[in-house]
């Protein structure tokens, strides 16, 4: 009998869930695993809510309805647009850090990203 590996996750990745305080279901970081790599605890970037993660109740990635607009370093962002990175594929931005960063949620982790240069 073949032995069935479940996936291992690590703090910043992405993951789907409904957030109840938002009431949409959207993207979470992972913020805390369980020595094994399975996800205990996630974050979402647009309320800060943090919440227990459940893994039967894992739904597939979402299509965003917004394409986005392709990333330019020398565009100014703000908190909730999409973008379609070259690399890294559609993202949302979370928030702007400093005057020239800003974190950027794609399908497989947040990612810090230079703007308004």
């Amino acid at each position: 009998m073949e032995k069935i590996e479940k996936p291992s996750f690590s703090v910043g990745e992405r993951v789907e869930k409904l957030c109840a305080a938002c009431d949409e279901e959207r993207g979470h970081v992972v913020i805390s695993v369980t020595k094994r790599g399975q996800i205990s605890r996630v974050s979402c970037p647009k309320c800060g809510t943090s919440s227990t993660f459940k893994s039967a109740k894992r739904t597939p990635q979402r299509p965003s309805s917004q394409p986005g607009t392709p990333y330019d370093r020398t565009r100014t962002y703000r908190t909730g647009q999409t973008m379609l990175h070259p690399t890294y594929g559609q993202g949302e931005v979370t928030s702007v850090i400093e005057p020239q960063k800003i974190d950027v949620l794609f399908s497989d982790r947040m990612r810090r990203l230079i703007h308004a240069q």
